[in-house]
């Protein structure tokens, strides 16, 4: 279990710190990247981000099909979802900052809109599933 306790804490600070560098110098990190694959000898990648972004944006709608799933499947469990509802709620929040403060994009206002809908959706009935329990 102290194992365990400390792969946790690592990961959610490891998590917690790329997810600020993704979001405040993403190209950095393709630029980083790019030079320690002329070290290696490989093909450099693009630094506007599309494929290796793609990969975490496939990722993510991964995840939380996955929760969607495991919420049909098992009903009972409310936790499931507190976490889609986390998921939601921090990609409204953050696409609804970006249309404020980085550009007016349709795409950042209608993912807020849908994901915030999602978001509260599960939590209405994850509220529920909270009170039927007690």
């Amino acid at each position: 279990m102290r194992l365990y306790n400390l792969f946790s804490f690592l990961a959610f600070i490891t998590f917690a710190v790329v997810g600020l560098i993704f979001l405040f110098i993403p190209e950095s990190v393709l630029v980083f990247f790019n030079r320690l694959s002329g070290y290696l000898g490989m093909s450099p990648s693009s630094t506007e981000g599309i494929n290796f972004y793609l990969i975490l944006a496939v990722s993510y709608m991964y995840l939380v099909t996955l929760l969607a799933f495991l919420m049909y499947r098992h009903p009972e469990n409310k936790w499931l979802p507190l976490l889609l509802i986390h998921g939601k709620f921090a990609s409204s929040i953050l696409s609804i900052c970006l249309f404020l403060f980085h550009q007016p994009y349709l795409i950042y206002l209608t993912n807020f809109s849908v994901d915030g809908l999602i978001g509260i959706a599960a939590l209405i009935f994850y509220l529920r599933l909270r009170r039927v329990a007690l």
